[in-house]
């Protein structure tokens, strides 16, 4: 572990104008964390035992960002930096936020509030590594312990139930035991958190290791933050192309797809419909008629309930909606491309290619042979600037007009039909051949 920590030089300059003043300063939580670890930090927090107004005096540019907890925010060259003074929090009303802060002046009360050990070191140049809670220790095992006794933290502040599972999900850690018991203990308080600080650490779940949402699960977390999930664990679809349960696939899934949040979140909810739409044949066989539409159905409930943006539950929507597209041909591929663009139809290929490779793996070679066959179609009609939308079509709405169409509906009409042409017969997408075909059939 690299104990000997090299700040960067506005962060210095902060602490060493504090220290010179004589005040203590250190830089402090996870940017000590991210650099004893080799990482690059995100933000760089500073605490000290000055007040808020008194580390005002001392620079130019200060935001009073959270001043009744004790924080500004100071700029330097244009990037921003928040001070905080050491504090202590009062009793928590809400399962989330303290009735009170109080300034404290010794650090060690500052360090002993905050939420797991990892997150609890202090730095500066003069002191070097401050440790009272062994976050070295637990950084060398690879373990994420909370400060204190956990029934107490996690009862503070239930979001910190989730920062465990994010914080190991995003390092890789494990959690310890008496802590994971405490998550299982108090996981109804989640209920408490808004839906949009679960959505922002499920997001990062998924994005660093979609395998922890096993941890979730465990913790009785799960249900809460993905409704209706638990109607897929242990669900057997008796189906020859797949060694997992439908719980099990769809985690692989999505670990094994891009991590974009908008394609993980297609692969956690692609299958869901299944356990809505089965039936058994003669064999014994499942089908699942019309499961793609209703798994986007259920994708968009879900999503909108942990309050997702539009563009986002959008794209997970249509992409779920399409994940099971056969793609056998140009025409087909044309046909789709028609419906949802090409930057969508690329991200259905990771789709796709993610479903296969969670599937098992005497079956999926094939299925990727295909699907690599149907990318290369699509690159040639890209290459080939095949028509596919009515923007390619070489006739428009002018066109008809001037033959003595009227404007409205029947102009979409025409159009559509021409297209719908073209698609099947590429070189039929001639001006000439497309008024015939027009005359023809209107005149």
């Amino acid at each position: 572990m690299n104990k000997n920590i090299e700040m960067p030089k506005n962060v210095a300059l902060i602490i060493d104008r504090l220290l010179e003043n004589g005040y203590e300063a250190y830089m402090v939580g996870g940017c000590v964390r991210d650099c004893i670890l080799g990482k690059e930090p995100k933000d760089w927090d500073i605490t000290t035992n000055a007040k808020p107004l008194e580390v005002v005096e001392l620079f130019d540019k200060v935001i009073l960002t959270g001043l009744k907890h004790g924080t500004v925010t100071v700029m330097l060259n244009k990037e921003s930096y928040e001070i905080t003074t050491y504090r202590s929090d009062g009793e928590y009303e809400d399962n989330r936020h303290p009735k009170e802060v109080k300034f404290v002046s010794s650090l060690k009360e500052d360090l002993a509030r905050r939420d797991f050990t990892i997150n609890s070191m202090a730095y500066n140049n003069i002191s070097g590594l401050v440790d009272y809670f062994n976050g070295i220790e637990d950084l060398d095992e690879k373990v994420i312990r909370t400060v204190g006794e956990p029934r107490k933290r996690f009862g503070e502040d239930a979001l910190r139930m989730l920062r465990a599972i994010r914080f190991s999900a995003q390092l890789d850690f494990t959690i310890d035991r008496l802590t994971l018991n405490s998550i299982k203990e108090l996981k109804d308080n989640i209920r408490n958190i808004s839906k949009e600080r679960i959505r922002e650490e499920f997001n990062k779940i998924l994005l660093n290791n979609p395998r922890k949402i096993e941890i979730l699960r465990e913790c009785g977390i799960l249900e809460y933050i993905v409704p209706g999930i638990s109607k897929i664990y242990n669900f057997n679809k008796n189906n020859s192309c797949h060694s997992h349960d439908l719980y099990n696939h769809v985690i692989i899934a999505t670990e094994t797809v891009e991590s974009q949040i908008y394609l993980r979140l297609s692969m956690l909810f692609h299958d869901f419909g299944k356990a809505c739409t089965i039936r058994t044949d003669e064999n014994d066989n499942l089908h699942c008629s019309s499961y793609s539409k209703e798994s986007s159905r259920i994708a968009n409930e879900i999503l909108k309930y942990l309050k997702y943006d539009n563009n986002t539950i959008n794209k997970v929507t249509l992409l779920i909606q399409y994940h099971d597209y056969r793609m056998d041909n140009k025409v087909s591929i044309k046909k789709l491309l028609r419906e949802i663009g090409i930057d969508l139809f690329k991200d259905l290929i990771k789709i796709q290619r993610a479903d296969i490779l969670a599937q098992d793996s005497k079956y999926s070679k094939k299925h990727l042979i295909n699907l690599d066959e149907a990318e290369s179609n699509f690159n040639e009609i890209i290459d080939n600037d095949e028509c596919f939308s009515l923007k390619n079509l070489k006739i428009n709405g002018g066109d008809l007009l001037s033959l003595g169409f009227n404007k409205g509906k029947k102009i979409g009409e025409i159009l559509n039909y021409l297209l719908d042409i073209v698609i099947e017969d590429p070189k039929s997408n001639e001006k000439q051949e497309l008024i015939k075909l027009v005359m023809k059939r209107w005149r």
